[in-house]
C-alpha cells in the first residue's frame, strides 16, 4: 500500500468545503482528492474500521468530518504555515477519532457490510424506514459508482436550475412587451427550440 500523499493544494488559499454547494465538476476533484486522502491516512496512521469503514463515502456524518480533517491537515501542513501547526493538527485529530468512533458506531458501517444511517424519526414524519444492510463486494467499485452517482445527480440539478433561470428570463421578456430581442439571450445552451 502507497503511504504517500501528495495533495492538490497547488499554492491556493484552502477553504473548507461545503458539499451541498459543489458544481459536478468541483464535486468530482473532491471527492478523488479527499478519498486519496482518506486512504492515505488510515494507511500511514493504520487507523482501524471503527474510526475509518470502507463505505465512508456514503454516510453524510463521516463525509463532512473526514472533509474536515483533511482541509485542516491540508492548512496545517501549508509551506507558509507556522511550525507548531502540525502539532495542532495532530490535536484536532485526536478529537476527530472519538468524534468519527461515535459516527461509525452509529451508522454501523463495518468492514464488510453497510447499511444507510438510522435517522430518528420526529413527531409528523411518520414511522422511520429500516435501513438494510448490504454486503461489501468492493469497495473501490462502489466507491466509483457512488461518484458517479453524486456527480450525475449535481449535473441534473444544475441543468434544472439553468432550464429554470432561462424559463424566468424569458417570461420576463414577454412581461417587457417587443422592448428587448429575444434572440440575443443565450444561457449556457441554445434553447430557442423550445420557443
Amino acid at each position: 500500500m502507497e503511504t504517500t500523499y501528495e495533495g492538490d493544494g497547488g499554492g491556493e488559499i484552502i477553504r473548507p468545503v461545503n458539499w451541498n454547494l459543489l458544481t459536478a465538476e468541483e464535486a468530482e476533484g473532491e471527492w478523488l482528492d479527499l478519498n486519496a486522502w482518506v486512504d492515505w491516512l488510515r494507511a500511514t496512521y493504520g487507523l482501524a474500521v471503527a474510526v475509518i469503514p470502507p463505505l465512508w463515502h456514503r454516510h453524510d456524518e463521516l463525509i463532512w468530518e473526514l472533509s474536515a480533517l483533511h482541509t485542516a491537515w491540508l492548512n496545517a501542513y501549508d509551506p507558509e504555515a507556522p511550525p507548531a501547526a502540525p502539532l495542532a493538527w495532530h490535536r484536532e485529530f485526536a478529537e476527530a477519532r472519538i468524534r468519527l468512533r461515535e459516527w461509525v458506531a452509529t451508522c454501523g458501517t463495518k468492514l464488510d457490510r453497510d447499511r444507510p444511517t438510522r435517522r430518528a424519526a420526529w413527531p409528523g414524519d411518520g414511522p422511520p424506514a429500516s435501513p438494510v444492510e448490504q454486503p461489501i463486494e468492493h469497495r473501490d467499485a462502489d466507491f466509483n459508482a457512488f461518484v458517479v452517482d453524486d456527480l450525475a445527480a449535481r449535473r441534473q440539478l444544475e441543468d434544472e436550475a439553468r432550464d429554470a433561470a432561462h424559463h424566468r428570463a424569458l417570461d420576463l421578456l414577454d412581461r417587457l412587451g417587443g422592448a428587448v430581442d429575444r434572440s440575443q439571450w443565450r444561457f449556457g445552451r441554445d434553447l430557442s427550440t423550445d420557443l
